[in-house]
């Protein structure tokens, strides 16, 4: 791709400042929608674009917002915009260069739930980001896209931010709601789930920053065309955030289906020193391992073929691991971050993630015995399934897979 859809601004300089977005089109699509369509209708295209939700789920987003009920009000819409998975960059490069095509989408989603306040809820380190994003949506009020009687209409909006404290759990949407509330950020149990019981117990919509960015492109240009890029299960483009032992990680909007060798060589420039490419993770540190062979550096980028792999794409943060790194070291990482994020709520990952972290420490440190690798198994294996919400699950995930893909590296015989 030449010409970017949601990293537009390194087409365009200065798409920052509300007057340069809206001479490329910025806030006709939100109009088009208020005057032109029905709410149901905005849902109804959103639905048809096959836009599914770019946080990591991958859930399709018209579909999420179908099931508002319409006799329990008020509506809102909360982005979440709590970036905290290790290895993924694009929202906070989404907010900071290209924030009114992100703003625009957030309201674009409140008024096909007929939510009349937004809430841009960002991790606490992202206090910067929040400032510059608080006078963007001043700068929106002033201009008379935000507010009362929007373009002569009877709808009206108001965007509001919403700093947390830097909990990586707050990602988990109803642990962002229940911070948002006042409350300690940990997830609640479900059901009912955020459409029916969100937000101040009524009806919300949480969509994560870059697939509400994606609205504004879908209103204009229209379903058919969105759909028309990417893959037939996976409509659109994807920003993957590419990392690790690649010559140049970054952000590169790919549509999907891009393989994974065309995002590490082309894109990423190959592996540091031109070492053999030893493993992927394609989803950050909650990602199953991917042993990184032709099959599946050939492979496309999209929901369903990373699935074959035995892993999932989630929110596309691609981590790449060359020979020189031993796959035990990884996982050591991974599972501080693991154990040191997790709220404590309940008992299967509390605990867990604590023996993981003291067993792939005891590993690391010379005990790389069938016994011990055996024991940090078995207690991923129990924690699966068990846990309140997806962060005990996902801490497993590159544990099991590194000891079933790269035995060698936890001294084990094939």
């Amino acid at each position: 791709m030449t010409e970017h859809l949601l990293l537009c601004h390194r087409d365009i300089p200065n798409l920052h400042k509300l007057a340069v977005y809206q001479q490329h089109g910025g806030f006709e699509a939100f109009k088009k929608a208020v005057t032109k369509m029905q709410p149901g209708e905005v849902t109804d295209a959103v639905k048809a674009s096959g836009l599914r939700g770019r946080g990591g789920a991958g859930f399709p987003a018209g579909v999420k917002w179908s099931f508002i009920p319409n006799n329990i009000w008020p509506h809102y819409v909360v982005a979440n915009a709590d970036e905290s998975e290790p290895g993924t960059f694009k929202d906070r490069e989404i907010m900071e260069s290209n924030p009114f095509q992100f703003l625009e989408g957030v309201a674009i989603a409140a008024y096909a739930v007929q939510a009349n306040v937004a809430y841009v809820y960002l991790r606490g380190e992202f206090w910067p980001v929040a400032a510059e994003l608080d006078k963007r949506i001043e700068e929106m009020e002033k201009a008379g896209f935000l507010g009362d009687k929007l373009f002569g209409t009877d709808y009206s909006l108001r965007i509001h931010t919403h700093l947390g404290a830097g909990a990586y759990i707050c990602g988990e949407e109803t642990a962002l709601l229940e911070s948002m509330e006042g409350s300690r950020g940990q997830p609640r149990i479900r059901p009912p789930f955020p459409a029916v019981y969100g937000l101040y117990g009524k009806p919300t919509v949480v969509n994560n920053v870059e697939t509400l960015t994606n609205l504004p492109l879908i209103i204009a240009k229209g379903a058919g065309w969105y759909k028309s890029l990417g893959t037939a299960d996976s409509a659109g483009v994807k920003i993957f955030s590419l990392s690790g032992r690649v010559k140049k990680p970054g952000n590169y909007e790919l549509p999907f289906g891009t393989t994974f060798r065309e995002l590490i060589c082309n894109c990423g420039g190959g592996i540091i020193d031109d070492r053999p490419i030893k493993a992927i993770m394609p989803a950050g540190a909650s990602s199953a391992f991917i042993v990184a062979d032709d099959k599946a550096l050939d492979t496309p980028m999209d929901y369903a073929s990373v699935r074959a792999l035995g892993a999932d794409l989630g929110s596309a943060s691609v981590i790449v691991i060359d020979d020189t790194v031993s796959i035990d070291w990884v996982i050591n990482k991974t599972l501080h971050f693991f154990k040191h994020e997790s709220c404590g709520k309940c008992t299967p990952c509390r605990e867990g993630c604590y023996w993981m972290l003291h067993l792939i420490e005891r590993i690391e440190h010379g005990e790389k015995t069938k016994e011990s690798v055996e024991l940090l198994r078995s207690v991923a294996k129990q924690m699966q399934n068990k846990c309140l919400c997806p962060l005990g699950e996902f801490s497993t995930m590159a544990v099991t897979t590194a000891i079933e893909r790269f035995p060698k590296d936890f001294g084990l015989e094939d």
